[in-house]
């Protein structure tokens, strides 16, 4: 059974948790020490001692971001906490065939979930995986088969390949704008660009942030 914590202990700890999501690694001391104006890193270590002995936390000796989050099977919200946080596993819901109408992160719409280390996507985004059809984008080095990986909290700026929803469809292309005109472009030369008009169903869903492929 965890114990209470005192405030300060429990802004640390919420910092911690922030930290780890945005950047898939807990803070070292100093960065603690920063954060609440403790000036020395032996300030710091005394409030992670409380928390490892209150059964919060553990502390790696000799490694300097060596924290990490106690498992308690008796606690389901720790348990989760430590799964997603302590390991740095993210879940990433996968999108098949998008039915018109409906968001495409709807429930009919996902066929399963993958997970990817927090080394290559950050917790704090807002991110799906796309199953790739069609043969559009193979100059990109993305065929058919292909899981995408896209994040709708990036900016997307030209020549940035995205996932867009033209006319209840979900499309994979290389966005461009030019005098507020808006263009999709394949990357393969078999296909034509792709202009938006105003009678368009046009949204854009995120960037393509990664590609995963299996071969068979």
């Amino acid at each position: 059974m965890k114990t209470q914590l005192t405030d300060r202990q429990d802004e640390i700890l919420s910092f911690i948790n922030q930290f780890r999501e945005e950047n898939g690694y807990p803070p070292t001391l100093r960065e603690i020490g920063k954060k609440f104006g403790i000036s020395s890193t032996f300030g710091v270590k005394r409030h992670l001692d409380a928390l490892v002995k209150k059964g919060y936390l553990n502390i790696e000796s000799n490694a300097s971001r060596g924290i990490s989050f106690q498992k308690d099977t008796n606690d389901f919200e720790a348990n989760i906490f430590n799964i997603e946080k302590e390991y740095g596993f993210h879940k990433v819901p996968v999108v098949g065939r998008v039915a018109a109408g409906t968001p495409i992160l709807a429930e009919e719409n996902i066929e399963g979930n993958i997970v990817l280390d927090s080394s290559f996507i950050k917790r704090s985004e807002d991110s799906f995986a796309l199953k790739v059809k069609g043969d559009s984008m193979i100059n990109a080095g993305i065929i058919e088969g292909d899981i995408v990986i896209v994040s709708s909290t990036h900016e997307i700026h030209n020549s940035d390949i995205v996932v867009a929803m033209l006319d209840n469809e979900a499309t994979v292309k290389t966005y461009e704008i030019k005098n507020n005109k808006i263009r999709l472009l394949p990357q393969n030369e078999k296909y034509k660009p792709i202009e938006i008009i105003p009678s368009n169903d046009f949204k854009l869903i995120g960037k393509v942030v990664g590609v995963i492929r299996w071969l068979n």
